[in-house]
């Protein structure tokens, strides 16, 4: 028997001598699979590993108005971490990124200057939180120097009035051109969305670049070009990589 087995031991297949067909027969007996099966994985897993990140840990928005300015401008892209409001809540004077509470479907990004339990007022213009003045954080603006009566707008005389516990104060840095807490009121936690932490991209608006329109194909071509064509002029270079404060 040991005779056999070693017979058997020194016998040798040269794969030389084999046809294409029998090659791939012997590749298949020896467990190698088609690439593409392998490719097929990869983007998978990529695909899964990517829902997983934006549902739950980073997203990406793009700021459509001039509500944050000159903090946010119209263009910006930011990354939004998704994951920080699960261990903490925002604290006066963070960006906020949550769904409008009239209508959720709606994202929008104000600053929040507030938080449950404090006292809210605007008085000319002059914000107060709990009787004390909050100095506007150094890009916000006023671009409209009247004073509305508070009969007339909560824009510029607001409150006083007591945040809710668990809900949360917030104003766009443009103070005169926002839809925020005066309007709607107080924005309630279960809205939140997260925190931006960097603009990625800064593509400045151009009412004059190609509009997509149906039939697409002509209108894409169109729109790419131009856009190459003005890259320098529309890429804001300065804003990329900036912290969002």
């Amino acid at each position: 028997m040991d005779g056999k087995l070693l017979q058997g031991a020194t016998d040798t297949l040269d794969v030389a001598d084999l046809t294409t067909t029998e090659r791939g027969k012997i590749s298949f007996r020896r467990g190698t699979r088609p690439i593409w099966r392998d490719y097929l994985e990869v983007a998978v897993v990529a695909l899964i590993l990517a829902f997983i990140l934006r549902a739950y840990v980073v997203q990406a928005f793009r700021i459509p108005t001039g509500s944050m300015e000159n903090t946010l401008l119209p263009g910006d892209f930011v990354l939004t971490n998704k994951f920080i409001f699960h261990f903490k809540d925002p604290a006066p004077g963070d960006v906020v990124v949550f769904r409008y509470p009239l209508n959720p479907e709606r994202v929008f990004i104000k600053r929040c200057v507030a938080v449950g339990g404090q006292t809210v007022e605007i008085r000319n213009k002059i914000l107060r939180v709990d009787g004390k003045v909050v100095p506007n954080p150094s890009d916000a603006k006023h671009k409209d120097p009247k004073i509305l009566p508070r009969d007339f707008s909560a824009r510029d005389n607001f409150g006083p009035k007591q945040v809710p516990l668990d809900q949360f104060f917030v104003l766009g840095d443009n103070r005169d051109e926002s839809q925020d807490s005066r309007e709607w009121g107080f924005l309630e936690r279960k809205y939140l969305i997260g925190k931006p932490i960097v603009v990625y991209w800064s593509w400045k608006p151009d009412p004059q670049e190609p509009r997509l329109e149906p039939p697409y194909v002509i209108e894409f071509i169109s729109l790419t070009f131009y856009n190459l064509m003005h890259l320098f002029e529309r890429l804001r270079f300065d804003r990329l990589g900036m912290v969002v404060d």
